[in-house]
């Protein structure tokens, strides 16, 4: 079993995807090169944002799994953004059809992060403070509360120009109010087993909540039995 991962984010997503990886299946190693995969292996290509993901580095993904033969899994993981979820796979399986390219006989699968990954990491109801007296976090939480409704359903407030750029934000000030950091550089405590552990609790107690990280997380289960045949 071999995957081939390709993240938008050039920061954040190759930190946590690694982490949560080692934590979920820690039978898949990774190579620093795509062309030393062997067995429960993977590589990790991290792009430069959207839309250079789809229109440049895909295909170029695309040509390596096809040239190396070993890959089972093509996972392409990348924001929503203002889009809708179904409206950037549709733009990924348009891209493909339209250039006619083909994959052979590995399987595309696409991780959309609605809308950022930030907004996944809102689902932590351990950083939430109760009764936040701070600004603008007091704001924020007045305006929607992320521990009692669903991340992924939040608007953006005020001023902020798109969403992701205000779950950002109320990420930070979350942190900030547990007298911690994160930073897109530096996750911080989003890598370690715990952080992981409570988004998982967060799907397990509420179905409807953060299905896009469920996505994910439903391919990490499909995978882990493979890993041991």
């Amino acid at each position: 079993m071999n995957i081939y991962f390709i993240v938008e984010g050039k920061r954040t997503e190759r930190k946590v995807y690694p982490a949560w990886l080692a934590h979920l299946m820690p039978e898949l190693q990774r190579v620093s090169n795509y062309n030393e995969v062997n067995k429960n292996n993977y590589y990790l290509f991290s792009a430069e944002g959207y839309p250079s993901i789809i229109y440049e580095h895909l295909p170029n993904s695309i040509a390596d799994v096809v040239e190396n033969g070993k890959y089972d899994y093509l996972v392409v993981c990348l924001d929503a953004e203002e889009n809708t979820v179904d409206a950037v796979k549709q733009e990924i399986y348009d891209f493909i059809r339209n250039e006619k390219i083909s994959l052979g006989l590995t399987q595309l699968v696409i991780i959309i992060q609605n809308r950022c990954i930030e907004t996944w990491f809102l689902g932590n109801k351990r950083i939430y403070s109760r009764q936040p007296q701070s600004q603008p976090l007091l704001d924020y939480t007045r305006y929607y509360n992320v521990a009692a409704n669903c991340p992924e359903l939040m608007g953006k407030y005020n001023n902020f120009n798109t969403h992701a750029q205000f779950h950002e934000a109320y990420l930070k000030e979350l942190f900030r109010a547990k007298n911690m950091n994160y930073s897109k550089n530096n996750p911080g405590d989003v890598l370690k087993l715990y952080y992981l552990e409570q988004l998982l609790v967060r799907v397990n107690a509420n179905e409807h909540h953060l299905p896009t990280f469920q996505d994910f997380v439903k391919f990490c289960n499909l995978i882990k039995p493979k890993l041991n045949t």
